[in-house]
Parts: C-alpha cells; structure tokens; sequence
C-alpha cells in the first residue's frame, strides 16, 4: 500500500454540508481524480452517517487513491435523516470546524500511505478550508458553487447596510412594494430590485446570521488565491468582468456546466461515487419512456426548500388544473411541519393517468429525457446549471438565497425563465405551465434554452473556454503539471 500513488497530487475536498454544495464538490473531485490527483473528500460526521443510511457502508469505503473523510460540524449529535437547520449549521462551521480540520490536514500529510496534501478546494462558503491551508503554508483556492450574479450581490452586502436599507425597520417592508426599489448602485447589474438580490437582505434582525455569514464569506472569498466557478463565460459575462474590474480579482476560473465537463471523464470505478443524500427512484425512467416528447413538466424545489401545506395544496392543484403530464418529486420533508403525502384522494384520481410523484430522482439524467419539456424549479444554481445542459427551459419558484437572483436573471437577461409568485396561487400554476408547455412563449424560451445549451457544450468541448479554464486551474491555480 505505501507505494500507492504516494508520488501523486492529493486534492482536499471540503464542500458545505448540504447536497447543493456536495454536489458539485464530487462532480469536480472525480474531475480531478481523473487527471491523476489523490482525492480526499471531506464530509461532515452528521452526512457521512446520512449517505451511510442512504446507500449503505459501501457507499464510503471510496476507493484505493479516493477516499472519504469526516470532521464534526459542531452540532449537537442527530440522527435525523432530514436537511439541518441552516443558520446553526453555517455559524457552527464558522466558528468551530478550522481545529479539527487541521488535525485532518495533519494526519493526512503524516500518513505514509497516502501523498502528502498538495492543495485544499474549499467551498466559497467554508473559509476556514483557506485559513487551514494557509497557516500550513499549502495551495489553496475556493470553489464557489453558486452562480456569479450572485456573489456580485453577497459581495455588495456591505454596502446594503452602508446605505441603510438592511436590516429592515419592522416587516413593512414585505408587503408596502419597499422590495421593488429598483438598485441601480452595483453597476454589473442591470435592472435589479431589491427583491432579485441574494434573499438574506431581508431582515430586521441587525445580528441576522445568514446576512453576516453569507456577505462575509464572499469576501473572504476575495482573499483567496483563486476561485473556480461552475459556469461558463458566455452565460454571465457582465458578472464576472465586475469580479475582475471592480473588486481588483483577476484569478477567477469558470469551469461549468460540471455536468458537461465531465463527458471528458474515463468510464472509471470513481464514476460509481455518489454523493446523494436521498436515495433515488427509479421507476421514473419506466413511467417517462412511455410520455411524448417534451410533454412532460418536471417538478423538483432542490434538496432544502421548505412550503406551507397550503402552498404544496396550491401546486398540487395547479398541476392537475393545467392538464399536463408532470413528473413531481416530493421530499419527505417539503412540507413544514406537515407530510407532503397528505393530498386528497381527488387529486390522485384526476391525476392517476399523467401525474407521478416520488420521494427523490437523478435529476440530471431525467432533464436529459426527451419527454422533458420543461422544469419547475426553485432555482438553486446545480438545477440551473442541469437544465442549461438539457436545453430545458424553467418556471422559477425561488425560495432563498441565490435563487431569487438566478430567477431574475432567467428571466429577464437569459430568457429561459417565467417566474410564479411566492404566493402560489393553483390558477397562476395552471395558466404558467400550459403557457410553458403549449404556448408561443414557451416556444421562445425551449429555443433560448437550446441556445446556451449549444454554447454551454461549446465551452466545455475540447479547446473551449471552460475547457481550457480546467487545465490553467489545475496549473496555476493547483500547481500541478500532469
């Protein structure tokens, strides 16, 4: 064993504990694994016993030179098998996961059957991956896994509580059309509103967790050596030339679609790796062979988006109203405090002849099923990114965060995107998505979406840019020459 690939480059992976970010953090290690480096992936003791649950012990034991490591998250133990709550998790990452992460650094780089740690990839959201990295004197760069737009707009936080606007006085401000102020202070964004900057804004609270953590974390972000984007050029020019202009960082990598750069894989044993932390139907490729080409609406709000029973009623309505065959993936715990399997017996009868609905799906592979005509989305960035590679155009429904962005950009700069209020109305759902599925607008929106589906397999084909932005991160960012 000591001879194994201690020679090779060994990358540490730490993403964010939450699938979202584990995601594309596995997308971009068996990227790396397939370029010759020595993996060690990084999760939380909370999600490793998860994915264990999930998929069983096999699912960890990784492979001879890609291997599975844990440190704690700093909260109290659980054996939930449900998404943690996100302000505890990323104060607790924050203040307590730098001590064990060293300890992890350490043993790796005092193992003599493994190489010693030739780089860190942190999540743009972990910075104490950088710090470690940093006090050990190795290379380092952080891997921000949402879009750009936003990180524009976290990284303008500072300035939202410079002029005043955040936090909010009292609640008003939700209701009185405050949200709709148009921004026209951040130059790289054109007509913005409130309402369409990173979610976190919307507070009264001047100790708001995720307003601190998020803005401050983005600028952390800026002190790192590089940071890697999965998107690609074409798809958020304007954003990325302001990273680069106005906040003075030039060492920026797009790599994106992940999914698309990783046709270049080698059928491997590490394709077999799999970070999911749902377990998978699939009887759903069964029941969508037998649908019509692009008649099928796709239903899925990510992996921590959360409803009130009245609102899941109201789409579950708007569904069956529409007259469309859908595809509905229903989370265990979608529903807030409530089961999501509560629906009437109606609702199941109207349906039965074109409406599916599981706990969990391949999301990818089902957008790339030609039955697939459109997605009904929350709008996080993987889902974005998955159906840009599928040319499947997106009926956004954001719930937090960078979505409320990435749903105004679909809209209005990409072209792609009809957005449904966050006051889900049954009427609304019905009128969007036949409007999606059969009208002239729907029409332009799959030919937009096949569009920068063309341009995303461009820049991640051979000699393309994120192509080409792959190899320079790997040796300027990762000083690695293969």
């Amino acid at each position: 064993m000591g001879s194994i690939g201690t020679k090779k480059p060994h990358a540490v992976m730490v993403p964010y504990p939450a699938q979202g970010h584990v995601n594309p953090m596995m997308r971009l290690a068996k990227l790396l694994h397939s370029r010759g480096f020595y993996v060690t992936f990084v999760n939380t003791e909370f999600n490793h016993a998860r994915l264990i649950r999930s998929k069983g012990p096999e699912s960890v034991k990784g492979l001879p030179d890609f291997r599975f490591q844990t440190i704690p998250d700093g909260l109290p133990p659980s054996n939930e098998d449900a998404t943690q709550n996100v302000p505890l998790l990323c104060d607790s990452t924050r203040r307590t996961c730098l001590e064990p992460f060293k300890i992890l650094l350490s043993r790796l780089n005092s193992s003599p059957d493994v190489p010693r740690v030739s780089c860190v990839v942190s999540d743009g959201v972990m910075s104490f991956g950088m710090r470690a990295a940093k006090e050990m004197g190795i290379p380092e760069v952080q891997f921000w896994t949402a879009s750009v737009c936003s990180f524009i707009g976290y990284l303008h936080y500072r300035e939202v509580v410079k002029r005043g606007i955040s936090p909010f006085k009292n609640d008003d401000y939700l209701t009185d059309g405050t949200l709709n102020t148009p921004v026209d202070w951040i130059t790289s964004m054109h007509d913005v509103r409130l309402k369409d900057l990173p979610s976190f804004i919307r507070t009264t609270d001047p100790n708001d967790i995720m307003f601190d953590f998020m803005g401050e974390e983005a600028q952390n972000c800026l002190k790192a050596p590089a940071i890697i984007f999965n998107t690609f050029e074409d798809f958020e020019k304007e954003a990325l030339e302001a990273v680069v202009s106005k906040f003075n960082f030039p060492n920026i990598y797009t790599i994106g679609p992940l999914p698309l750069l990783g046709r270049h894989i080698v059928e491997t044993e590490a394709n077999a790796l799999n970070s999911s932390l749902w377990k998978p139907d699939s009887k759903v490729f069964d029941w969508l062979d037998k649908s019509e080409p692009e008649s099928v609406v796709y239903v899925n709000y990510g992996s921590v988006t959360t409803m009130t029973s009245q609102h899941f009623q109201e789409f579950a309505w708007g569904l069956a109203k529409s007259g469309q065959p859908f595809l509905w993936i229903v989370r265990p715990d979608v529903v807030k405090g409530g089961s999501a399997t509560l629906l009437p017996e109606e609702f199941y009868l109207e349906t039965k002849d074109r409406g599916l609905l599981v706990s969990w799906c391949e999301q990818d592979k089902v957008l790339t099923h030609n039955a697939v005509g459109a997605f009904l989305t929350h709008c996080g960035w993987n889902s974005m990114m998955e159906s840009i590679c599928a040319g499947v155009p997106v009926i956004c429904w954001p719930f937090f965060a960078d979505q409320q962005t990435n749903c105004h950009y679909s809209c209005t700069k990409w072209g792609i995107g009809m957005e449904i209020n966050h006051d889900v109305k049954r009427d609304e759902v019905a009128e969007l998505v036949k409007e999606m599925m059969e009208g002239e607008k729907g029409k332009k929106m799959r030919v937009k979406a096949r569009e920068w589906k063309k341009i995303a397999e461009e820049a991640t084909d051979v000699g393309g840019g994120s192509y080409v932005n792959f190899d320079k991160f790997i040796k300027e960012g990762l000083h690695y020459e293969d």
